[in-house]
């Protein structure tokens, strides 16, 4: 009889503590758990960004060591196509992780995968670009937003008026449609500002720098230039080669070496941040859910409605020695970043 009532105290113990968010109810049967194993998939590494994303992201997942809690994550990084990073998907399902955190190549591709990650109870959070299936919650930027803060310091700086190109990255990427929306939406309001040309460079600097040299060559009265990171490195090295530095005002990169030489050449710039930490700020999310928490009512926003949007800071000439302050003993790839942390990340759970 007492070995019952043991028992059954167990039980009610438990249920208490479920109720309270204590146990964990992601990757298997509810239990008091302070450990979890994430995957980490990113489905293109042609830049230093994403490998800096990753390494911030393995940052924020060793700090949650000092609260008690154990975050081992299983990182699966590559250029590949959609069906490739389909397969980082699946491989994480047959690990039995607890929550899958993913830079996606489609917004809309992973749907079924993502519900087979659901039924095994496993957590799904896209960053950088969002994603459209309802088994999965996003935490990242608004990329539009991002475009938008851009082109409108664009704008402003020509006077609202002038000839204006862009230069896009990958034609179809999620994050990519999204910025171009974005500016289109910003120069539509303007019409005095005569949109030239729209580009894509694929988001690789020597490819920017050509492009720029053709749009130079093409459209010798440019007065603007809306180019994402990347590629603005290279596009600002053709307009310095076209001696054209004083009379093109252009957006920027967030690198330390695009910043260095931002300012010794005073180029008339602005960059959206795009911070590298947002995988970071994902997992530091999705380790608050895994403890069981539950988000506030009305949180989430987006065209896919599961979006939490984080914050965008921005770079002009106002506060570049600031940025560049914060890159000091950095290598020159390295990106002004920002990451919510475990105690800002509070604020979307109730």
């Amino acid at each position: 009889m007492m070995k019952r009532t043991a028992t059954r105290r167990a039980v009610l113990g438990a249920a208490a503590l479920l109720a309270a968010g204590g146990l964990v109810a992601f990757g298997g049967t509810a239990q008091a758990q302070q450990s979890f194993k994430i995957g980490l998939s990113n489905g293109w590494v042609g830049s230093e960004w994403r490998t800096q994303m990753i390494e911030e992201a393995q940052a924020a997942a060793a700090a949650w060591k000092a609260k008690g809690v154990n975050v081992e994550v299983v990182v699966q990084s590559a250029t590949v196509d959609v069906q490739g990073q389909i397969g980082h998907v699946r491989n994480f399902i047959n690990q039995g992780v607890n929550a899958i955190i993913i830079n996606p190549n489609s917004p809309t591709a992973f749907d079924p995968v993502f519900a087979q990650a659901k039924a095994r109870n496993i957590l799904v959070v896209s960053t950088d670009a969002e994603v459209s299936s309802k088994d999965a919650i996003y935490v990242g930027i608004d990329q539009k937003d991002w475009a938008v803060k851009s082109a409108e310091w664009l704008a402003k700086t020509l006077g609202n008026k002038g000839n204006v190109v862009t230069i896009n990255g990958i034609a179809g990427h999620p994050a990519n449609e999204m910025r171009v929306a974005g500016y289109r939406e910003v120069f539509a309001k303007h019409p005095d500002i005569k949109l030239l040309n729209q580009a894509n460079a694929d988001w690789d600097q020597a490819k920017g720098q050509q492009v720029m040299q053709n749009l130079l060559a093409t459209y010798p009265n440019i007065n603007g230039v809306w180019v994402q990171d990347g590629m603005a490195d290279g596009a600002w090295r053709a307009i310095e080669a076209a001696g054209k530095k004083d009379q093109i005002a252009a957006t920027g990169e967030i690198r330390k070496d695009f910043l260095t030489r931002w300012s010794e050449q005073k180029l008339n710039s602005g960059a959206s941040v795009n911070p590298p930490g947002v995988m970071a700020s994902a997992l530091n999310v999705a380790v608050h859910r895994l403890m069981g928490k539950e988000f506030k009512d009305g949180i989430f926003k987006g065209q896919y409605g599961n979006a939490i949007y984080i914050p965008i800071p921005f770079v002009d000439n106002s506060n570049l020695a600031q940025a560049l302050k914060q890159a000091e003993g950095k290598p020159g790839y390295w990106s002004v970043t920002a990451v919510v942390t475990p105690e800002e990340a509070q604020q979307y759970f109730k």
